[in-house]
C-alpha cells in the first residue's frame, strides 16, 4: 500500500510511486496538451471541410464555426439551471 501523500503511476508496463502533488501536476499538463492537440484539429477540420464544401460547389457548412462550451462555462450554466 502507498503512503498516503504517494501516488501510483503506471508508466508503460511499470508502476512507479510519485508524490501526489507531482502526479496532479504531470496530469494538469497533459491535460492541457490533449486540449491544445484536441482544438488544433477541430480547427483544421474546419478548414477541410469548408474546402471540401467549396470543391464540391456547396455554400459553406452554417454553424459549423462553433467552439465547444469550456468546463468552467459548463459549471456556470448548471449552476444557473439549478437555480
Amino acid at each position: 500500500s502507498s503512503p498516503p501523500d504517494k501516488a501510483m503511476v503506471c508508466f508503460g508496463n511499470m508502476f512507479i510511486e510519485l508524490p501526489k502533488a507531482k502526479t496532479r501536476e504531470m496530469l494538469r499538463q497533459d491535460q492541457e496538451e490533449l486540449d491544445e492537440e484536441i482544438n488544433n484539429l477541430r480547427k483544421e477540420l474546419r478548414v477541410k471541410v469548408n474546402r471540401l464544401y467549396e470543391a464540391q460547389g456547396k455554400p459553406e457548412l452554417k454553424g459549423f464555426n462553433l467552439n465547444p462550451m469550456s468546463a468552467e462555462e459548463m459549471k456556470l450554466i448548471n449552476r444557473i439551471l439549478e437555480g
